[in-house]
């Protein structure tokens, strides 16, 4: 028998299979909670390769449709849809788990996500009080290869033949290559940690009682999901205490790294002299209970540095290694996670750079001391309008700037009263020139994206 027989090839598991079609609170193996109390559903050694299928974020609310009524009407009691926990053999409290990301890819079956604007009263955003946010939402799919040039190097990004472009009808005139990686990823906390968080976003609610949108989230029974059969109290417990989901925190948690992502191949290529570097990202998280309990959900397919309101969001499936670093905690000062991004980025030479100042320029113009975030909302407000002009409306801005590969910085945080943060769209996405002219821009009908059916804006 030939050593590349079947029968010495053996799979890398997929530990957790699920159905991305199906309403994740249907499904085993999939939590939308913090707690030390649930269990692992699968457990794996170190260095051992494995597979999770993650349902989206909102755990299958969301269709592929041109209405955003489910939007609107989204249960976010529910979310985020995690897949786990996933125990690591001989992970102990104070050690650092490492976690090396493989793959992520969309499924076969679902070749498209979505990014969408939420209502003010129900999820928010970035500009949730400014635009007085209503549902609205932009479906991509998610196609093609990528080979990108500059004039003395080729880079060659190696990606798996699926989903590698993302173009939109709700959004026309765009395409750029993603870098899919998973919004939210984290071990589970200990039970002193999780009183921490409580009590401590417990505080800022009562502090911010009539918040629109809140400010944070407190535990909420209802809509909780652990995805296994534990006996009542302890799944009662579970609800009543868990945190959410929807900040990330000392373990990881829902961080929107854009830039953890997979494993590729990466040829660099100086004249004659080939280097090819194999490496996805890899993330160092503290380990707050015996066996770290990892969860991963929240995949992107692409998302901007700062994602204001989501990302191209999507199910599909990710591979991951792990190690454990005895006393890691210790070793590296370890109060957060770190994290080594994969080398890969769209390779896009040209941006239009939009900046931003710690001055309500768009508005009232009140002047703040030092902020960044007013900074950062003053950039991005300065790009939504420059890209009205271009003919798109600004929900489309809106939803576009969030979902592609645009790049964000602060600039100075150093010189009162004005932070001052840039963000950096590639002209190389659109297949129009947006450049400025002297005789100005060229006005299109791009139409408009996915709104509520009664047609509020």
């Amino acid at each position: 028998m030939s050593a590349n027989s079947a029968a010495n090839s053996v799979p890398h598991p997929t530990l957790i299979k699920v159905d991305p079609f199906i309403p994740a609170d249907q499904q085993k193996g999939l939590h939308n909670r913090w707690h030390p109390d649930i269990p692992p559903v699968a457990t794996v050694k170190p260095g051992q390769t494995f597979k999770i299928e993650c349902v989206d974020w909102t755990g299958g609310q969301i269709g592929n449709n041109d209405c955003s009524d489910d939007v609107k009407n989204v249960d976010l009691t529910k979310v985020h849809n995690l897949s786990g926990p996933i125990a690591v053999e001989g992970a102990e409290p104070g050690d650092c788990l490492v976690v090396d990301i493989l793959d992520v890819t969309p499924f076969e079956k679902m070749p498209w996500g979505f990014t969408g604007i939420f209502e003010l009263e129900n999820g928010g955003g970035l500009f949730a009080r400014e635009f007085n946010s209503r549902a609205c939402k932009a479906i991509w799919d998610l196609n093609g290869i990528h080979i990108s040039y500059t004039h003395h190097v080729i880079d060659l990004i190696l990606f798996p033949s699926q989903g590698v472009y993302a173009s939109s009808r709700h959004i026309p005139g765009v395409r750029f290559a993603g870098v899919s990686h998973p919004g939210l990823i984290g071990t589970a906390p200990s039970p002193e940690l999780l009183a921490t968080w409580n009590k401590r976003e417990g505080e800022l609610i009562a502090a911010h009682a009539n918040s629109v949108p809140p400010v944070a989230f407190p535990p909420e029974p209802r809509g909780a999901h652990v995805g296994q059969d534990l006996p009542k109290e302890v799944f009662e417990k579970i609800a009543k205490e868990g945190a959410r989901t929807i900040p990330g925190r000392e373990h990881g948690g829902n961080c929107d790294i854009k830039n953890l992502s997979k494993y590729v191949f990466h040829a660099h290529i100086f004249t004659s002299e080939l280097t090819l570097v194999k490496r996805g990202s890899r993330c160092y998280f503290p380990v707050f209970i015996k066996g770290a309990n990892l969860s991963v959900g929240d995949l992107h397919f692409s998302q901007g540095d700062m994602s204001f309101c989501g990302a191209i969001e999507m199910a599909g499936v990710i591979t991951f290694s792990t190690s454990i670093i005895k006393d890691g905690v210790e070793k590296f000062g370890l109060k957060q996670p770190i994290f080594l991004p994969s080398p890969v980025d769209p390779m896009y030479s040209q941006k239009l750079v939009f900046e931003g100042l710690s001055v309500n320029i768009n508005g009232d113009g009140k002047q703040f001391n030092m902020d960044a975030s007013v900074a950062y909302k003053q950039a991005a407000l300065n790009a939504i309008g420059y890209l009205q002009k271009l003919g798109y409306t600004r929900e489309q801005a809106y939803l576009l700037l969030s979902a592609a590969p645009v790049e964000s910085h602060v600039g100075a945080i150093v010189d009162s009263p004005n932070a001052c943060v840039t963000l950096a769209v590639p002209t190389g996405i659109f297949d129009h020139d947006i450049l400025p002219k002297p005789e100005g821009l060229t006005k299109g009908n791009f139409g408009q994206c996915a709104i509520r059916s009664d047609g509020v804006l």
